[in-house]
């Protein structure tokens, strides 16, 4: 077996952070034969004597990179703003400091009108997950995300709590039948979903969004990996609610997690490698490249990136249809929400591009759900429209563990138990989606109380999640 070398042993030998960690990365995938030890020192040597390595076949390219670097002068970049506007952070003593130190960057953007971080908020690439970024003119890939679109959608059905434990194998024998999960896994032949998003002219708009519709269509109505999710539970509304027309009770509810699939995934990976060919950052701030909404470019990524909004929207649809017709439900209300996006508002009186990464869009009376983990509850909310927040809230509980972290934290019998304690039936998850490798969802809701009222309480019964181990797409 391989003994892994990761992107803190690069750092230690000197190579620089950023794009050149990921060439060596890469280098080192394929291994040439070599041991761990030697994979490190001729990373060294390379390091040391870049220009005896200009023709070699294995490593020319870090030594091409290397030499590049150490010629860049500051001049060769755009410039960060040294003194940036302060963001707006809640939750703040919850937050971990490397999501705080991505804002503080994002904040430097020469196009960056305003900032707010939210409750959940952790470190991501770019922008933090629970980043909210209000630029001028300018639209980041990686602001948005790489699972554009990604979203919540919910459906209250007629149903009684004690349907659902009269029931509860019915409700399992359809959650199984009429969802699929993993990274890649789609459908086939007649059982391909069809839907209007299909036609859109979008997806003829040039080669590289036509070649990605069958990718689309087969992954229609599919939830990927990850932290997505369907799910049963009982949603329970404290008082009624006029708006939505629904009575004081409990009920049935079905909440889902996902987004735009392989689609999305492949417009943002696209659109952020042009990005950064046409926007040089310096180093730090290089995963927040941006593009011009004057540009044909920019406007290409404006399309592409509500065209798979578009369609994780469908992904939705599909998934709550099948289920209504399977259970014979009557749905008393439905309620959606999507974050990973940009939207155009106007915010201190000028229009600017909205960028909510793992943020849920909170303006005034803005309709919204807020997950916990598995086992936690889940919230209906209506947004207050803080404008500090940039009318934002946050996505979820927001990760305590990263992934790696919770694998090796947590044992399956302690998950297990978790999930007997909680009354919940799990199908799929691994142990990175382990309930205790998320924050306390009550601690996140008191910190943004003044974002949000709650309308409504969703308590999870019967989860389901990919169970391949894999990650979003």
């Amino acid at each position: 077996m391989k003994t892994p070398i990761n992107g803190n042993d690069l750092m230690e030998l000197g190579l620089p952070q950023g794009q050149i960690i990921g060439i060596a990365l890469k280098i080192n995938s394929k291994r040439h034969g070599f041991t761990r030890e030697q994979m490190l020192a001729h990373f060294k040597l390379v390091l040391e004597n870049p220009e005896n390595y200009i023709d070699d076949a294995i490593f020319s390219k870090l030594a091409v990179a290397l030499i590049e670097k150490a010629n860049e002068k500051p001049e060769d970049f755009i410039q960060l703003n040294p003194t940036p506007n302060a963001f707006t952070a809640y939750g703040l003593a919850h937050i971990e400091e490397g999501a705080k130190k991505q804002m503080e960057v994002a904040m430097q953007l020469p196009v960056t009108v305003a900032g707010a971080l939210m409750p959940d908020a952790h470190q991501g690439y770019g922008l933090p997950i629970g980043g909210v970024l209000a630029t001028r003119n300018a639209i980041i890939p990686y602001g948005v995300g790489v699972d554009i679109g990604c979203r919540m959608a919910l459906s209250v059905y007629d149903f009684t709590e004690d349907f659902y434990y009269a029931n509860q194998d019915k409700f399992k024998r359809e959650l199984t039948a009429h969802t699929k999960f993993g990274a890649g896994h789609g459908f086939h032949g007649h059982y391909k979903a069809e839907h209007a998003v299909l036609d859109s002219p979008v997806f003829e708009a040039n080669s590289f969004i036509k070649n990605l519709k069958d990718k689309a269509w087969s992954q229609l109505g599919s939830s990927g990996g990850g932290n997505h999710f369907v799910e049963f539970g009982i949603m329970e509304f404290m008082e009624a609610d006029a708006d939505l027309g629904i009575p004081k009770g409990k009920y049935v509810a079905l909440l889902t997690h996902s987004g735009s699939r392989g689609f999305g995934a492949t417009v943002a990976g696209h659109y952020t490698k042009m990005a950064k060919d046409v926007c040089k950052l310096p180093e730090i701030a290089r995963n927040l490249a941006y593009l011009d909404m004057n540009s044909e470019l920019g406007q290409d990524y404006w399309i592409a990136m509500n065209l798979a909004g578009d369609y994780a929207s469908a992904c939705h649809e599909v998934i709550h249809n099948k289920m209504e017709k399977a259970l014979g439900a009557t749905v008393l209300t439905k309620v959606e929400n999507h974050h990973n996006f940009a939207w155009k508002e106007i915010w201190n009186g000028e229009e600017v591009i909205v960028h909510r990464k793992g943020a849920t869009p909170a303006g005034k009376g803005v309709m919204g759900i807020i997950p916990g983990s598995m086992t936690a509850p889940g919230f209906l909310v209506r947004g207050k429209g803080e404008e500090n927040a940039i009318n934002s809230a946050s996505h979820g509980a927001g990760r305590q563990m990263s992934r790696t972290q919770a694998e090796k934290n947590i044992t399956k019998a302690e998950m297990q138990a978790v999930l007997k304690d909680h009354g919940v039936t799990l199908i799929g998850a691994g142990l990175d989606e382990a309930p205790m490798a998320y924050k306390d969802i009550n601690l996140v809701m008191e910190a943004q109380k003044d974002l949000v009222d709650v309308v409504a309480k969703f308590t999870p019964k019967l989860v389901r999640m990919a169970d391949d181990g894999s990650r979003e797409d």
